[in-house]
């Protein structure tokens, strides 16, 4: 899945970070909508997945009655390229429909959270995910005691097995880390429990929490969701972003201790897996699935870490413009120029993304159409709907994208990011076979930010007065915040928190939050003050229960740095190369699949580019800001 949720990068970030009628009546509070009050054609269709539940529930019985049938090559694997492939093509057939019914269920899920149904259907295709896993855990662990000789034998000898020679070497490659079949069983076993960490904080985030009503700049009363939050922390009235801030939190603040409980299991169930494939430590582990060096982690935190002066720059400089004696969370995400600020409704936010990616060709832009025409994009925030955004899909139907829009000019980049996402799902599934239609996130993110900087640069070259290029610039720089020096610091944090319990520690909501509160402030230097019990993101960020993940959010960044400025400058070979890359899955390793592209993700020279890019934006606003 691909980019499960923009909320890390926004709503964890920001928080670092109706109507009342006249006369005697009671206020009436403003919620969010219903779904039935939505158009149909601002909803996604699902039923190109499955026209009807009755549809999945007939799939479901398919899967259940077809998985024993992976057992029929247990032990006979080595006999012939024949039989390999067989078993391979059907763990991939088998692989695919269960994906199929899971994305399904949990799409419809996403669209009300509360509903009993989908949350059970997406249970019982879990635990069907776990028997086909339990089913096919004898695969590698017989492939690998097979001779290599004898698999490179059956490589050349048979073409239908030769589409997994990839695979074969990389499973090679791995060798030491795979254990023995009936280890493999309860390994995939105890996926239905090591799990469980993610769900209870999935539910609680999603369903359970519910935060209190408080007044919008208007004066009218709302209730505050997610999406409202974000919102109300650009008012220029700063005690309604102070009583926003203040609910948010006080809402996490409420769960601190489970949500800690929630965070600690998950490690320790990182530790679990960590130990049971021999790996020295949890980093290790988390990056050797795509054969990514160290240096590559190392080198982002030590760059960013140590090229803060920027950051601190802004942070002051932004105190300074605001007149404030003293800058909290809160105050960071009111635009400088309000007057610029303007509603951008759906149906125009979509023409500003079709005319500023044209770049990227005609049949990228006819693609895009066809997402729009066909109702793949799910648009408008609703009641218990999935917060964030995301791009989903699976290989045998059209990706999907999930929105809150809320005509916000993030929103606007927010359906350029996930549409990204969306085309290189799209593009791969047409160009990879199963077995390699994934996209590691280390790669995946190129795509979407890549459309965001293309996005922003044509908004500014279009920008007509001071004040609105003002505000384009401020945008621009919040986004390198939130999504590279934001995922570094939370990157940093991570690494602490698994040092940690690597080193026989243990992890407590106090310890947590005082980890947190070290790194937030270190980041965001001395002009920035945070407030007692102000220090929860690290509880509330999901991408925490995925080890070692938000990390690739900053070196996605970083790459699609590069390929969006020799695209802007009408590069034609660069925009062949960004092409070619979102046809590519994990047919190689993606360290491979950016030099290809022409990025060098080993060496510090990417992440160099984005502080250089961050300094000279910061620079840029200083000069504008003291022409006023």
């Amino acid at each position: 899945m691909i980019s499960l949720s923009r909320k890390s990068l926004i709503l964890t970030f920001l928080g670092l970070f109706s109507l009342i009628l006249a006369g005697t009546a009671l206020a009436q509070v403003k919620e969010a909508p219903t779904r039935d009050q939505i158009e149909d054609k601002y909803k996604w269709n699902l039923s190109d997945y499955y026209p009807s539940d009755e549809a999945w529930e007939a799939s479901l019985k398919i899967l259940e009655q077809q998985i024993p049938q992976m057992g029929t090559y247990q032990g006979k694997l080595g006999d012939s390229p024949a039989t390999l492939a067989e078993a391979l093509k059907m763990n991939d057939s088998l692989g695919s429909l269960a994906h199929r019914l899971y994305v399904y269920a949990s799409l419809n899920l996403d669209e009300d959270n509360r509903v009993g149904k989908y949350q059970e259907m997406k249970g019982r295709i879990f635990q069907m995910y776990t028997r086909l896993g339990e089913a096919a855990s004898y695969l590698e662990p017989e492939i690998l005691k097979i001779p290599n000789e004898k698999l490179e034998a059956f490589l050349k000898e048979n073409a239908a097995l030769g589409v997994y020679r990839f695979y074969i070497s990389d499973m090679i490659r791995r060798k030491a880390h795979i254990m023995n079949e009936e280890t493999e069983n309860l390994l995939s076993m105890a996926g239905s429990v090591t799990s469980g960490p993610s769900n209870i904080f999935t539910m609680l985030d999603d369903a359970d929490i519910k935060f209190p009503n408080v007044k919008d700049d208007d004066g009218n009363e709302v209730e505050l969701t997610d999406g409202r939050y974000s919102q109300l922390l650009q008012s220029t009235n700063r005690e309604v972003r102070k009583a926003a801030s203040d609910a948010y939190n006080d809402t996490y603040l409420k769960y601190q201790n489970g949500l800690a409980a929630c965070l600690a299991s998950s490690v320790n169930g990182d530790v679990f897996y960590t130990g049971a494939r021999k790996y020295n430590t949890r980093l290790e582990r988390a990056l050797d699935g795509d054969n990514i060096p160290t240096v590559v982690y190392n080198n982002l935190i030590e760059v960013a870490s140590s090229n803060l002066a920027p950051l601190h720059k802004y942070v002051a400089m932004r105190k300074k413009y605001m007149a404030l004696d003293t800058l909290y969370p809160y105050d960071m995400y009111v635009p400088l120029v309000p007057e610029a600020r303007r509603k951008i409704p759906y149906e125009e936010g979509k023409k500003i993304v079709l005319d500023a990616l044209k770049p990227l060709g005609n049949d990228y832009i006819k693609s895009l159409n066809v997402a729009f025409d066909s109702r793949w994009i799910d648009v408008y925030e609703t009641q218990a709907k999935g917060s964030g955004a995301y791009s989903w899909g699976t290989y045998s139907a059209h990706p999907v994208v999930l929105l809150n829009y809320s005509d916000e000019l993030g929103d606007v980049f927010t359906l350029g990011h996930e549409l990204g996402h969306a085309m290189h799902r799209y593009y791969t599934t047409l160009n990879e076979p199963y077995i390699y239609a994934g996209h590691s996130i280390f790669a995946a993110e190129v795509a979407s930010t890549c459309n965001e900087t293309i996005i922003i640069d044509y908004l500014l070259k279009k920008a007509k007065t001071r004040e609105e290029k003002l505000y384009l610039l401020n945008y621009h720089i919040e986004q390198i915040m939130g999504t590279f020096y934001s995922q570094v610091y939370f990157s940093e944090f991570e690494q602490k928190i698994h040092d940690v319990v690597e080193n026989g520690g243990a992890l407590s909501a106090e310890s947590l939050r005082q980890m947190y509160r070290e790194i937030y402030q270190k980041y965001f230097g001395p002009d920035y003050v945070i407030p007692p019990d102000r220090d929860l993101g690290g509880l509330r960020i999901s991408h925490f229960y995925r080890m070692f993940y938000v990390y690739q959010y900053a070196t996605s960044y970083a790459a699609s740095q590069v390929l969006a400025d020799r695209i802007i400058k009408g590069d034609k070979k660069a925009t062949e190369a960004y092409l070619e890359f979102i046809k590519t899955g994990s047919s190689d390793y993606p360290v491979n699949v950016l030099k290809k592209a022409g990025i060098d993700m080993t060496t510090p020279q990417p992440y160099e580019n984005v502080i250089a890019i961050f300094s000279r934006l910061v620079n840029e606003m200083e000069k504008l800001l003291l022409e006023s």
